[in-house]
């Protein structure tokens, strides 16, 4: 069966005060596979998924997601079109129960099946035992978890995660790379992650950004065995 792209970022481009945190980013993402985005820090990672998103707007280019034009979409609209978008800094509501964090993922896409719904995607991360825990009382990897959750709980056809295994235990990392694994070929994923075990192992393809802009594309192997890689990013 032929690839189909789900994604499509053609001269993307977002400065700030001078600065070319995305600097004409071509980028494609195929349906049903897990692509991360690598770079050193400051190479406009977490601003080129914010354009991707709608939460920054792009200066120029344009984005095409499941053959519609969105360049112009703000993020509410994106999240109904499919996309779903955890941060990097956990964004849940500390003071409302694990449960009722994912319900309210569930309520925004106007789901008849709420609690049947936010149980599912809390099964899925392992923590349907927590569900009536308050969200601010749990581990952060646990916290983390809830926000993979409400990602779910979105029914998205693209799941952004970035940084997710940030602050885990490798355990938790372990729980989790079988969590994104199980999310394919139903949805795609989009990892930005600086854990190169983790990339190595889930990727699909890889895209490494530098200075804002694509160092490379390819497969792992492929990766990294890229000289120009391994000069900017992999210490090689």
């Amino acid at each position: 069966m032929a690839a189909v792209t789900l994604l499509e970022a053609r001269g993307l481009t977002r400065h700030f005060d001078g600065l070319k945190a995305v600097d004409g980013v071509d980028f494609d993402l195929t349906e049903g596979e897990i692509h991360a985005l690598i770079g050193p820090n400051g190479a406009g990672k977490t601003t080129f998924v914010s354009l991707l998103s709608g939460r920054i707007p792009a200066q120029s280019g344009t984005i095409r997601f499941a053959g519609r034009d969105i360049t112009r979409l703000p993020a509410h609209a994106r999240v109904r079109a499919g996309i779903a978008y955890t941060f990097q800094i956990t964004q849940i509501y500390g003071a409302l129960t694990v449960f009722d964090n994912v319900a309210l993922a569930v309520q925004s896409r106007h789901s008849h099946r709420l609690s049947d719904d936010a149980m599912e995607a809390l099964a899925r991360v392992g923590l349907e035992g927590r569900a009536n825990q308050t969200a601010g009382t749990l581990s952060y990897g646990h916290q983390r978890l809830i926000e993979v959750a409400m990602g779910l709980a979105l029914k998205p056809r693209l799941l952004i995660l970035d940084e997710p295994t940030q602050g885990l235990a490798q355990g938790e990392i372990e729980s989790f790379k079988d969590i994104v694994r199980s999310v394919v070929p139903e949805a795609t994923v989009l990892l930005i992650e600086h854990n190169m075990d983790v990339v190595m192992d889930l990727a699909h393809r890889i895209t490494v950004l530098n200075f804002g802009q694509v160092l490379a594309t390819g497969t792992p192997d492929a990766i990294r065995a890229n000289k120009a890689v391994q000069t900017a990013y992999l210490g090689g």
